[in-house]
């Protein structure tokens, strides 16, 4: 069975190939996600799909993960680094965030998203 980290990098990949599908397929059908692009949460997966294809009609982003740590409750927090252009290809944000996931059965059941302090 794959590991939560496996099951993130599989998520990752498929979004900045663009393969909905893909990345859909490593979530629960209604997994609660945080629309950082526009504020507030969507949930399920045709909510996804609809805000991630509308996303990309207007900005292209890439997002790597850099760091896992699992937390006392559960989750596992993942550092990823951001990069964010419009379509012309002018850089729009480029650095590290933290995207905060929880499971179930396997499957991501909800992401939230904080910001990574500067120090």
């Amino acid at each position: 069975m794959a590991t939560s980290k496996d099951l993130i990098k599989k998520a990752y990949t498929a979004f900045n190939e663009r393969d909905i599908e893909e990345a859909l397929s490593t979530m629960q059908p209604n997994v609660q996600w945080s629309k950082a692009w526009e504020g507030g949460y969507i949930s399920g997966h045709n909510e996804i799909k609809q805000y991630w294809t509308r996303q990309w009609t207007e900005i292209n982003p890439n997002v790597e993960p850099v760091a896992f740590n699992e937390r006392e409750n559960g989750s596992l927090e993942v550092t990823v680094q951001q990069n964010v252009k419009d379509l012309q290809g002018n850089l729009i944000f480029d650095g590290l965030v933290k995207h905060i996931y929880t499971f179930r059965d396997g499957l991501i059941q909800t992401m939230d998203i904080e910001l990574v302090e500067n120090n």
